[in-house]
């Protein structure tokens, strides 16, 4: 292989259609945020001298902390509001004499994608993965569906590559025009773009249906799903304040513990810890240990979910049930959620948090006492 490339990365985009609360390039696919699949398979290539990644502004941060320890490798540029003026920003960026500018949203491509698209580069200044459209068409309208006929049609994919100098000039002969995507600026502007067959695994995450065929196929065909559980209690002491599923929830009580004592976040820890066969919190982190008092129950967490991960497991989903006649639960919830989502490395809609009391029995209807009780599915990878 004679050409090598600069791989840039196009992440700046909402991705409001795939739901999930977040930008979906910053959303967790099997346990790793997509914008990591879809960089690493660039940046692990043999001829990838350098990698670009496009970013909204404001959320360079965010897009260092999706990369991991790719980051290091990466230079980031700003984007612009439309798809042409962030393929632009990160262009601006480019040293080398090819580019393949990729959708952050596509986690699936190859190496031999890669590989035949910098082989059309040796004869064509630009070259585009294509997938005939094997579906019949139709355009709605107000009075129905219209049919279209698909002879000739094509779907197009990413990476689209391009000699470096040859797209510069095409996107200055185009002035401030935007485009759908790279090829057609490149053919607005008279340029020869071959076609590679594309691969139907490629394919954009658009719509949350397309993040559940992703976790399947990333699973794989002997994936193993396990369930665990666990059950946590707390005693309820006059204070200023408590700490439930990683919120602080301004109170005059306070739970008693040798940590933070978030009960929520002890039952979850468990379920985890559970799902993995790794015995419970208490082996882990024993009451006994002084490094742990008062501790942020967040570090038991995420040490379970490591551990899990050695084992062989990301999750999938939780629930968590808070048992308590105060305080209230149902004004936190949803910060509740949202914390256990990021804690978890999972989108929100696979996050439950449910709060019930005990009808005035026990020591919870009681006021003594809180208790929690969780599940976790995981899967093996």
């Amino acid at each position: 292989m004679t050409v090598r490339f600069s791989a840039c990365i196009m992440a700046a985009g909402s991705g409001t259609r795939a739901g999930g609360g977040e930008p979906k390039q910053l959303r967790a696919l099997a346990g790793r945020p997509v914008l990591a699949w879809s960089a690493q398979i660039l940046a692990d290539h043999p001829a990838c001298d350098e990698l670009i990644v496009v970013h909204a502004p404001g959320q360079r941060e965010a897009i260092m902390a999706a990369l991991g320890d790719l980051s290091a490798r990466a230079r980031f540029a700003s984007g612009g509001a439309t798809r042409s003026a962030a393929v632009r920003a990160g262009l601006a960026a480019v040293t080398g004499d090819h580019v393949l500018i990729h959708d952050a949203a596509r986690p699936f491509l190859n190496s031999e994608t890669i590989d035949a698209l910098l082989a059309a580069l040796e004869d064509a200044p630009g070259a585009v993965p294509a997938l005939p459209v094997a579906d019949a068409l139709a355009r709605e309208a107000d009075d129905g569906l219209t049919p279209v006929g698909r002879d000739g049609l094509m779907r197009l994919q990413t990476p689209q590559a391009f000699r470096t100098d040859a797209l510069r000039a095409a996107f200055e002969a185009a002035g401030g025009a935007d485009f759908p995507d790279e090829t057609a600026l490149a053919r607005a502007q008279g340029l020869d773009v071959r076609a590679i067959p594309g691969d139907e695994m490629n394919f954009k995450l658009t719509w949350p249906a397309d993040f559940d065929r992703a976790e399947r196929l990333m699973a794989g065909p002997g994936a193993e799903t396990v369930t665990g559980t666990g059950f946590d209690v707390h005693r309820l002491a006059p204070g200023d304040g408590l700490h439930l599923c990683g919120v602080f929830i301004a109170s005059d009580l306070r739970l008693v513990g040798h940590s933070d004592a978030d009960a929520g976040l002890h039952a979850l820890t468990d379920a985890i810890l559970g799902a993995a066969a790794l015995g419970d919190i208490g082996d882990h982190f024993p009451p006994s240990d002084m490094q742990w008092k008062g501790a942020d129950s967040a570090r038991f967490l995420t040490h379970a979910l490591a551990l899990a991960g050695e084992a062989g497991l990301t999750p999938v989903h939780c629930d968590v049930t808070l048992i308590c006649e105060r305080p209230k639960i149902g004004p936190h919830k949803a910060a509740m959620k949202a914390r256990l989502a990021a804690l978890m490395g999972l989108r929100p809609e696979r996050v439950n948090i449910k709060a019930t009391t005990t009808e005035g029995l026990g020591f919870t209807g009681r006021g003594e006492g809180l208790a929690a009780q969780a599940a976790v599915t995981m899967r093996t990878k």
